[in-house]
């Protein structure tokens, strides 16, 4: 059996974790919205065409945000496309997925559908193939009081008060080859501080948050991101990175080992970052938002081109398993030991594309495995981060050395609750683990939630949509100030402790 052992400690915190890392992403891409969030006609849908059977396994994500349009999608669009009367809008040529985009569903019907969903929305501007006068009037529309066009305009489509979007992105994956409008840093920097300023003359009140590197793959990582905030660091409040993992040799060992480079990379955006703001002399503040993350096996995959010009078509809808679960999770972890730095993380996408929430049309919805681990962290990982010193057996797979075997990061709420997260990356053998609580007096284990499968590809489908959900059958205790627990194989575990 694999051994490990875990220290928390009272007095060593990390930071307190902002509720913003608590979020998702929304694009109109494949069956995201259409098919997903939004169709009318479906026996579950409400008045506005929003299906309550995939509201009811959003709600308890409880999401603080969610970005919109896009992703690859926002670098042609016309944000004036999504507004007003619907059978005026045009159906545009959408090139970042090769489909047709009806505009049925934009930017309007995105504000009524967080106003149910409870959440706030991330707006993202096109700063690729528009500029930063399209950039101020989408500000204008969505958060000036009135008396201005763009403002009595949204008072006419059925929004009198401000809808006061606070987080506005600067365009997206603008580094990329395969995104149209590609800047190099310095003058992507340059485009974007002259946004982020006429926006704010607009509404001083939102942040801003400038597109960086796509990937920690990426040739131009980290030049790119220390090239446009040199240009643009005091008028922007966030650097925006993303990042996917993926399965796609089959190597389940090496996969589960993959959110180590995603903890390198977050420690890589954040020296970048304080680089900048040294070289500067600058006393603002730039966090990070992780505003794409996931685990994502067919992004080599150009089925886009195969069947090109088609209405919201089922494009990206992988297959997520139980070994999906452990992999998202461990990036999850991630996020929440750089509570310090990463102040915005959002899951990609919510429904069907890149998503453990999944749908048919005029059909069922059910989830996939990787769902509860973000359920579980949106529930259970809200508070201040720990330090959390882990010292753990290790094995080496095809491309990492060292890894340990286990996973785990604490929280304390504001009530003194503490849960912690771990991950057993073992395929063969269970972990037997040891938490030392050193501060933390009188506590006993309320509940140890455990996800797991005997097979690592195990997942749920519309007829059997309960093969794979996480029970409520751990057997931590607590003995003398330290917590003991069995971790099965290839498991995720949520331990939940309280006085």
């Amino acid at each position: 059996m694999k051994k490990a052992k875990v220290i928390i400690d009272k007095d060593f915190t990390i930071a307190e974790i902002d509720e913003k890392v608590f979020s998702s992403f929304v694009e109109p891409l494949g069956r995201c919205i259409y098919g997903g969030i939004y169709e009318p006609g479906h026996e579950s849908a409400d008045e506005d065409g929003f299906r309550q059977d995939v509201m009811e396994y959003i709600k308890p994500l409880n999401l603080t945000l969610n970005r919109f349009p896009g992703g690859n999608f926002t670098s042609t669009y016309r944000w004036e496309d999504g507004i007003g009367p619907k059978k005026e809008r045009p159906r545009r040529v959408e090139v970042a997925w090769q489909c047709i985009e009806t505009n049925e569903f934009g930017l309007d019907e995105f504000a009524k559908w967080s106003d149910k969903n409870g959440s706030d929305v991330m707006m993202t501007v096109n700063l690729a193939t528009r500029g930063v006068l399209e950039a101020m009037d989408c500000v204008e529309y969505c958060n000036f009081e009135g008396g201005t066009y763009w403002s009595e305009m949204r008072k006419k489509n059925g929004f009198e008060k401000p809808l006061n979007y606070k987080y506005w992105c600067l365009s997206n994956e603008i580094d990329g080859i395969w995104q149209v409008g590609q800047k190099p840093g310095r003058e992507y920097g340059l485009l974007a501080k002259e946004a982020a300023k006429g926006m704010k003359l607009i509404d001083s009140e939102i942040k801003t948050v400038l597109a960086g590197s796509s990937s920690p793959g990426q040739d131009t990582f980290p030049a790119f991101d220390v090239e446009a905030l040199e240009e643009s660091y005091d008028f922007i409040d966030y650097l925006s990175v993303h990042h996917y993992i993926g399965n796609m040799e089959n190597d389940s060992a090496n996969y589960l080992a993959k959110p180590m480079v995603t903890d390198r990379y977050l420690d890589n955006v954040a020296a970048a970052i304080e680089f900048v703001k040294a070289k500067k002399r600058s006393e603002h503040e730039v966090y990070i938002s992780f505003d794409e993350f996931n685990t994502w096996h067919s992004i080599a995959r150009e089925e886009r081109f195969e069947k090109k010009w088609r209405v919201a078509p089922p494009l990206l809808e992988d297959t997520y398993t139980a070994e999906d679960a452990l992999a998202l999770g461990g990036m999850l972890l991630s996020v929440l030991r750089h509570a310090d730095s990463v102040k915005i993380a959002c899951v990609s996408e919510l429904v069907n594309c890149i998503s453990h929430i999944r749908t048919r049309n005029q059909g069922g919805c059910w989830v996939l495995p990787p769902y509860y681990a973000f359920l579980h962290y949106t529930q259970y990982g809200r508070g201040t981060a720990l330090l959390t010193k882990v010292d753990s057996d290790v094995y080496d797979s095809k491309d990492y050395k060292d890894v340990p075997y286990l996973d785990a990061q604490a929280v304390v709420d504001a009530q003194d609750h503490i849960t912690v997260f771990a991950i057993n990356r073992s395929l063969e053998e269970q972990l037997e683990m040891s938490l030392e609580l050193r501060g933390f007096e009188g506590y006993s284990v309320k509940k140890h939630i455990v996800l797991t499968a005997d097979d690592p590809k195990a997942t749920n489908t519309e007829d059997t949509p309960d093969a794979v959900k996480p029970a409520e059958n751990g057997n931590a205790r607590c003995e003398n100030g330290c917590v003991k627990a069995v971790l099965d194989k290839m498991s995720w575990n949520v331990i939940c402790l309280s006085k």
